[in-house]
């Protein structure tokens, strides 16, 4: 007799272990079988993918039934891939065994075919495609009044002209089926100048007065240039050849040595720029301005008269340079001060960089040379006072006064210790002393002076 294991068996129905132990068979297996087992296959077939692995990749690794991945592209699709051909209730079109001819052909010639019967007696649909060259013609007329040559003749120039339509002016055929015996022996590229110059002619005289012209114009001497220049380079010998690709590849050194020295001149300008704006940098912060801290004053040292003003720079670099480069202000004046001067200039009616005319070269020259002046008397001025307080002169010695005009100064009568005639030579070319370096020869004046004097 069966028993609930062997009907549970039979309808492949899956229980509890409870139930399988007892062989029971509740109402929810026969009812619903399906459920269960769908649950329990889902259960066991579940696979965790692992960690670090792409999801693509596991994917192509096992599918949700744990099949294999297959080793060749499939389709599971069900059906045809395509459409399966429609047929219609319509009659099938006849065709027929026909003859037809070519146009493109001149001798008549007849071919059979199939052709849809609706198509009988229609042209050769592929004739279209035959395409010729116009080839033009001319009288009797007009050869002799527009295209007589006396190096050809009128039967060579129509036997050329009848080659040229049989071949479609393919030249080099023309040249081969050329008539050399009767005629004179010609070359392609005289074939070809007769040719387009016939045309060339026939175009202007037959042309109609306010249209545009296509003038074929064919270069002879180009042409026979251009192949003999093929030839010889078809002729090469080997040992040329292996020349020329050698002074090719030294033409390629040559222009890469070239562009790398141009990258490093450029590569060099580039730091030189840099560092000249480094230095002009920290000469501008060397120059900013400073607290300025209380100095004694010296009651017996005599007061120098000292010119105040803005210092241009002064150039001394090898080679030539523009007098206008002197004009430029120094990188220690202010923009306030430089507007300032700017605003001088413009209500004085002067311009800010005026052209370096003969003018004013000149009148620069002469302040040049009237600072140099000036200060040369103040340098004999102080030294004149400095002679009388020592007592040198004869007289008795006076105690330091104040500068005064130097007109009113005594002059030296002592042949020893009156100036040389030639320190009286006065340099107006050279630029004014700097405020130090004229303390620096009062100093020295003045205790030389002083030695003379106390020698015996």
């Amino acid at each position: 007799m069966a028993t609930g294991a062997d009907v549970r068996d039979i309808l492949e129905l899956g229980g509890p272990e409870g139930d399988a132990a007892s062989g029971t068979i509740s109402k929810k297996d026969i009812i619903n079988p399906d459920k269960k087992k769908s649950k329990k296959s889902s259960e066991t077939l579940t696979f965790k993918r692992p960690e670090g692995m792409h999801r693509e990749v596991y994917a192509l690794l096992y599918s949700d039934k744990k099949d294999a991945p297959p080793l060749l592209p499939s389709d599971t699709g069900q059906g045809y891939r395509t459409v399966k051909a429609k047929l219609g209730s319509k009659k099938v079109r006849p065709w027929k065994w026909m003859p037809f001819t070519n146009p493109a052909r001149k001798d008549g010639a007849m071919f059979f075919h199939w052709r849809r019967a609706a198509e009988e007696g229609k042209d050769y649909p592929f004739a279209r495609f035959n395409k010729t060259v116009q080839v033009p013609v001319y009288s009797e007329q007009e050869y002799q009044l527009y295209l007589h040559d006396d190096a050809w003749t009128k039967a060579e120039t129509d036997h050329l002209f009848d080659l040229s339509r049989r071949f479609d002016l393919r030249f080099v055929v023309i040249h081969d089926r050329y008539d050399h015996q009767q005629f004179k022996k010609r070359s392609v590229e005289d074939l070809k100048e007769r040719y387009y110059h016939i045309c060339a002619k026939l175009a202007n005289v037959r042309a109609v007065p306010g249209t545009g012209l296509k003038i074929p114009v064919f270069d002879a001497g180009h042409e026979r240039r251009r192949k003999e220049q093929l030839e010889r380079l078809y002729n090469r010998t080997p040992e040329q050849v292996a020349e020329e690709e050698y002074l090719l590849q030294e033409l390629r050194k040559i222009e890469a040595r070239k562009k790398e020295r141009e990258k490093r001149s450029q590569d060099l300008q580039k730091l030189i720029t840099a560092a000249d704006t480094t230095a002009e940098q920290r000469r501008t912060e060397r120059k900013a301005p400073k607290k300025k801290l209380p100095q004694k004053k010296e009651a017996e040292k005599p007061a120098v008269p000292e010119t105040a003003g803005i210092k241009f720079p002064d150039f001394k670099s090898a080679g030539v340079t523009l007098r206008s480069q002197r004009m430029k202000l120094p990188s220690s004046v202010g923009q306030k001060k430089i507007k300032a001067l700017e605003q001088m200039l413009l209500e004085l009616g002067v311009e800010l960089s005026p052209t370096p005319t003969e003018e004013l070269v000149l009148l620069y020259e002469l302040k040049q040379a009237c600072a140099n002046c000036e200060y040369e008397l103040q340098m004999l001025r102080h030294r004149h006072e400095a002679l009388a307080r020592a007592g040198v002169l004869g007289g008795p010695a006076t105690p330091a006064s104040g500068p005064g005009p130097a007109s009113a100064e005594p002059a030296v009568t002592e042949p020893g210790l009156g100036p040389d005639p030639k320190d009286t030579i006065i340099d107006v070319v050279g630029a004014p002393l700097t405020p130090n370096s004229r303390k620096r020869r009062e100093s020295a004046s003045s205790s030389s002076s002083v030695k003379k004097a106390k020698k015996p």
